[in-house]
């Protein structure tokens, strides 16, 4: 007999079945719920994290070119060695430094300020109550532990550097965003005369490009400051007039770093024109004395002498001595100041020329032109050492055979006038070197000059 099937067994499974199925599919819908919150959340974040570096907040700056800069600031300059750039505690260091601690002081921003010129410079502002901020980037062109050992002197004297480049015109924006500068003294440079046949683009970009990302960022601010450069006088080149006078001719450069430095005196003209921006330059005249640059020859021929080394001396193709009108840098930073101290107020706000406005150029030297063999002289007697010297023909790397400065007019509109003559100039540097060495002077030299340079 056929068995029966038992009907409600049969609906009890099929309804355990069923909500087996039921079941399954909840926790499937949970789980991929969780699944895609989880996805949604990161996507989410990420662009949160996009939009937020992407478009700053509109009450920072809603000018699409400021936020630009803003962007390139973060991705570029966050960090400075153990300080954040653009952090609170920075942006207090850098207006602490930058306030004049004297009635109508300047806030000056000194480039190269850990530079030989620029650090000198920036003391003699600091002594006499101006704020001072130092911008430098520390490049290797001679040896960095030099330019750290100056800027810690500076910082001694509550000088801070921003460690930075020309270049970077994010930083320079937020520089000028935190301080109103009053004057630039620019006197960062790629410097060398014969160093430009190794390495042309390293004048281009520091001498020329970063001088226009300066005076782009100076133009655009307000108020614009007054800047006062450092040109040099090698752009007067092949010139044969004597002594050298700002009315000579500037249109012979013998070297690629003569070239860039007369191209600085024509792209300022270019902005002072259209932007109305306050400009002075000033062509040095081979600048000497303590905490001095490496590269220079009184300096390196004091290296050799002392150790026991041959020193190439030049004379031109006709056998005559190779002269230098060699500048004590005390004279040098009171020309510096007395530059600043006459420079007028820029005429533009905001980019826009409001007035014509004031452009300078002066010579800055010692006027007495120095045979080289001279100089070898003088360090002789304040070594107690004779240097071996090897005579060679001047090479064709740029050198010129001889500077003189005329400076009668820089004497006549700020009173500049060297008093520093060379014996007594070289006396002070060999005093420094051989403290900052850890030498022991000899007989000529010994004095009371420390390694800060003061007596």
């Amino acid at each position: 007999m056929p068995t029966t099937p038992d009907t409600s067994k049969t609906m009890k499974l099929e309804r355990y079945n069923s909500y087996l199925r039921k079941l399954h599919s909840t926790k499937l819908l949970n789980a991929s719920s969780k699944f895609l919150f989880r996805v949604t959340l990161l996507i989410a974040l990420v662009l949160i994290l996009f939009f937020t570096i992407t478009y700053p907040p509109l009450s920072d700056n809603s000018h699409p070119y400021r936020r630009h800069q803003h962007h390139s600031f973060l991705s570029t300059s966050l960090f400075s060695g153990s300080s954040l750039v653009g952090g609170a505690s920075w942006e207090k260091q850098v207006r602490h430094s930058s306030t004049p601690r004297r009635l109508n002081g300047f806030s000056v921003l000194v480039t190269g300020a850990v530079g030989f010129i620029g650090s000198h410079c920036s003391l003699a502002l600091k002594k006499r109550g101006d704020g001072v901020l130092g911008l430098d980037n520390f490049n290797d062109y001679y040896d960095p532990s030099l330019k750290r050992a100056r800027q810690n002197l500076l910082s001694k004297h509550q000088i801070f550097i921003v460690e930075g480049d020309l270049n970077d015109d994010a930083l320079l924006t937020k520089l000028f965003d935190v301080v109103p500068f009053t004057h630039i003294l620019h006197l960062a440079a790629q410097a060398g005369v014969r160093y430009a046949m190794q390495n042309p683009q390293s004048y281009v970009r520091s001498n020329i490009a970063g001088f226009v990302n300066l005076l782009e960022v100076a133009k655009a601010a307000n108020p614009q400051p007054a800047i006062v450069w450092a040109s040099s006088s090698s752009v007067y080149g092949l010139n044969t007039e004597n002594p050298f006078s700002e009315r000579d001719r500037t249109d012979q450069p013998a070297s690629l770093y003569a070239a860039t430095k007369k191209a600085g005196e024509e792209i300022a003209h270019t902005y002072n024109h259209i932007y109305g921006l306050s400009l002075t330059g000033l062509r040095f005249f081979t600048v000497y004395g303590p905490w001095g640059r490496p590269d220079m020859a009184y300096f390196f021929f004091t290296k050799d002498i002392l150790q026991g080394k041959p020193i190439d001396i030049y004379k031109t193709s006709d056998q005559k001595e190779v002269a230098r009108d060699f500048t004590y840098i005390d004279d040098v930073v009171k020309g510096c100041l007395g530059a600043l101290d006459t420079a007028e107020k820029s005429t533009g706000s905001g980019g826009k020329k409001k007035g014509p406005a004031q452009l300078r150029v002066y010579n800055l030297g010692n006027t007495s032109p120095v045979p080289v063999g001279r100089l070898v002289s003088i360090l002789e007697g304040l070594l107690g050492t004779k240097a071996k010297k090897h005579v060679i023909t001047m090479p064709r790397n740029g050198d010129v055979p001889f500077t003189h400065a005329n400076v009668t007019l820089a004497y006549k509109d700020f009173g500049y006038k060297p008093t520093t003559d060379l014996a007594s100039g070289l006396r002070k540097f060999v005093k420094w070197y051989v403290n900052y060495f850890g030498m022991e002077p000899t007989k000529s030299i010994k004095g009371t000059q420390r390694a800060d340079g003061s007596s």
